[in-house]
């Protein structure tokens, strides 16, 4: 649940340029980091298992009827006395799903976490797309939220920022529903990325295990606003949750507010002991971090990007 005081805070989300062609620029030297090989369809920048013509010799197997003749070797085959068959290592392409999280939840903070949930989104989306990678990205909300998908290549990365730019806030959240939606389509072995609060009334747990049972690769960035983690409250307050509109009030003294710092240390230890638990890759952040600092080290120290 999140919470804030009745009087709306006066920030809005910044929906200035996502980006100055500096640091775009920038971005061009970077890749994203799978630990897994993939199998992709189309040829693109990225190692795969898959075996046959390609541009980088892998290994020899044993020849077998129906084979093409030219990929025999008949050095091995004149003083082993048996056929082998070359085997090549084709580069193809990873599917990247980029999720952002625009419930209601995420319109909180100055500046917003959605605002950097976005930002850092058109960042890795366009280095994927540099890298010529496949790129979706969905707006994860308690309904069907927009996506858009099949982009691959510089020129889609104008489409990419302007679906971000249209991202607004609102709702509950469901994480759990919309990575179901995605996993529907996505193709087994794609690298996920997820940029949430995790303040989803269901949890976030078994939505991520989903994800990790259609063997995707998952990096989760969990971006909290400063004013979550130390409210600057004081006195008898009226909160209200801004994605169910439930309300309570609470006297914000020091043995109240030191109460709610122990259960927001809890939330986010418990958040990065799963994430260690399951393999996922793992950054917390809050949104007052420029995304330009996130992306050139901290997700480059994260195992992201190299």
């Amino acid at each position: 649940m999140a919470l804030r005081p009745e009087v709306p805070s006066a920030a809005a989300e910044d929906d200035a340029g996502l980006f100055d062609p500096a640091f775009l620029q920038s971005l061009e030297t970077l890749a994203l980091a799978s630990r897994r090989r993939v199998q992709g369809v189309h040829r693109g920048e990225r190692r795969s298992i898959a075996r046959g013509r390609g541009v980088e010799f892998a290994d020899y197997r044993p020849y077998e009827p129906g084979d093409d003749y030219r990929y025999i070797d008949w050095h091995i085959a004149s003083r082993l006395d048996r056929l082998v068959v070359k085997m090549f290592t084709e580069e193809e392409d990873l599917q990247v799903h980029l999720l952002v999280d625009a419930s209601a939840s995420m319109l909180v903070g100055t500046p917003p976490k959605l605002a950097l949930a976005r930002r850092l989104a058109a960042a890795i989306g366009y280095i994927a797309l540099v890298n010529l990678d496949r790129v979706t990205v969905s707006a994860v909300t308690s309904a069907p939220g927009p996506s858009l998908g099949a982009l691959r290549g510089r020129r889609r990365a104008v489409d990419l920022f302007q679906f971000l730019a249209g991202v607004r806030g609102g709702g509950a959240t469901d994480l759990g529903g919309a990575l179901r939606r995605l996993l529907w389509t996505a193709r087994r072995g794609s690298l996920l990325v997820l940029f949430s609060d995790l303040l989803d009334p269901h949890g976030y747990e078994r939505a991520l295990r989903e994800a990790l049972y259609h063997r995707c690769s998952v990096f989760l960035v969990h971006i909290l606003a400063e004013e979550e983690i130390a409210p600057p409250l004081s006195g008898d307050v009226r909160l209200v949750d801004v994605e169910t509109g439930e309300s309570v009030e609470i006297t914000a003294d020091p043995d109240t507010l030191r109460l709610y710092a122990e259960a927001v240390e809890e939330f986010t230890q418990g958040v990065e002991r799963f994430c260690a638990r399951c393999g996922i890759d793992y950054l917390r952040t809050l949104s007052s971090v420029p995304a330009e600092v996130l992306v050139t080290r901290y997700l480059r120290q994260g195992g992201l990007l190299e």
